[in-house]
């Protein structure tokens, strides 16, 4: 993948009210790890010159997870929402990566995310201007409603993508991407969204399905079989 350097950047401040759990949902274990864990597992090979984890600034989990990784990890403090965690994490970077280095901001609760879809992002963008995100064709019909859930039309799925991560951006960009966002208060969902922002064309590069975020407790179950999926 030609000279670039690639860094991860995990927000992972959330609390994950929607689980009902007693722990923030990265914290849950599947298959006896963390879902963090199997998160961070997912990026550590070669190419990876570092992963940064944003952690809430409580989190009293964080060190007692028994991680034995070959990447170096670092850690910064979480913010208000997902995208001034992820800024946090870039400022942790400071004096270590280029502008020109790719990074790749991944949700901590999609532990079932490929390392096959990882290194295909990461081959296919290696010399795009821009950068771009996993993704995958919506396939479902789609449907408008009001708001008491009721059908107004059923909406087209041509060009329609389910946004995944891990996506991926230079540093120097999704930098100044992120920090315009937040000095103007303007809310967004992703980091593609920051870029697109600035006028700029992210491009999806197509993945799996089965990298789910976990969201729900029905999720957990599911997330374990794709695990297990994965480790055979």
């Amino acid at each position: 993948m030609l000279n670039n350097r690639y860094w991860v950047v995990i927000p992972a401040a959330g609390i994950g009210t929607r689980m009902e759990a007693d722990c923030p949902k990265q914290y849950l274990s599947v298959h006896d790890k963390t879902i963090l864990q199997h998160t961070l597992e997912r990026f550590d090979f070669p190419e990876i010159a570092g992963i940064v984890v944003a952690l809430a600034k409580h989190d009293r989990y964080w060190q007692q997870l028994a991680l034995d990784l070959t990447v170096p990890i670092f850690t910064a403090d979480g913010g208000q929402e997902r995208y001034h965690s992820v800024f946090n994490g870039l400022l942790t970077l400071t004096g270590k990566a280029h502008p020109d280095d790719w990074v790749l901001v991944h949700d901590a609760a999609r532990p079932c995310v490929r390392q096959s879809d990882v290194r295909r992002l990461m081959q296919q963008l290696a010399t795009h201007p821009v950068g771009g995100l996993l993704g995958i064709p919506v396939r479902d019909t789609l449907k408008r409603t009001t708001g008491e859930n009721l059908v107004t039309d059923t909406v087209s799925r041509e060009n329609l993508w389910h946004a995944l991560t891990p996506q991926m951006f230079r540093y120097g960009l999704l930098y100044q991407a992120l920090e315009k966002v937040i000095l103007n208060h303007e809310p967004i969902t992703d980091d593609a969204q920051a870029i697109e922002k600035l006028g700029h064309t992210p491009i999806f590069i197509e993945g799996h399905a089965d990298n789910i975020k976990i969201t729900r407790p029905q999720d957990l179950a599911l997330a374990a079989l794709y695990l297990q999926a994965i480790a055979v």
